[in-house]
């Protein structure tokens, strides 16, 4: 994977092959922050980034200069090569080890972005409760997007808050905002 812009702009990484991922697409990456870049300030935004796995999503808002990055994970794994990763680019990113279903019920920081990558073998039901609880909870701020990645398979445009999709390949970016 590299970083598609920023301050590590063509930087690669390069994650163990034994953690249990699949880092999104530098195709679908670039495309999503295209999005992203015509909404917001990168560097005046606060980002939680949910199923982290190897941090690639959080590594491309730090490159851009975002300064409030909180990664989400419960891989011990992923956790580690995050924090490696980012001690070595000196990037500030928070991480948490936690199942992210346990995190969303007790969070109560806002963010302006909170993007979700659980694996795309989720049943329907798992992938509708990462909104439900993110609402619930008023996680996300006024002008705020909350993005989830998924399968083209998968359609959550049944979901409350649901605003529209983009597929790119077999990826999918679904975005919700407040209503």
């Amino acid at each position: 994977m590299r970083i598609i812009s920023g301050q590590f702009k063509s930087r690669r990484i390069t994650a163990p092959k034994k953690l249990p991922v699949r880092p999104t697409t530098d195709m679908a990456k670039e495309s999503l922050f295209n999005i992203l870049n015509n909404q917001f300030y990168f560097d005046d935004v606060s980002v939680l980034d949910l199923f982290s796995g190897t941090g690639n999503i959080s590594y491309e808002f730090a490159s851009r200069g975002t300064k409030h990055i909180l990664a989400v994970d419960d891989n011990s794994g992923c956790i580690k090569f995050i924090n490696e990763t980012s001690e070595a680019f000196k990037m500030n990113i928070q991480i948490i080890k936690s199942d992210v279903f346990k995190f969303l019920e007790k969070a109560t920081q806002q963010h302006n972005i909170i993007f979700a990558d659980p694996p795309y073998g989720f049943e329907l039901e798992a992938f509708s409760k990462i909104p439900e609880l993110v609402f619930q909870n008023q996680l996300l701020s006024d002008d705020g997007l909350l993005i989830v990645e998924h399968s083209k398979h998968t359609d959550l445009s049944h979901l409350e808050n649901y605003s529209h999709s983009k597929h790119y390949g077999g990826n999918c970016f679904s975005f919700f905002k407040i209503a």
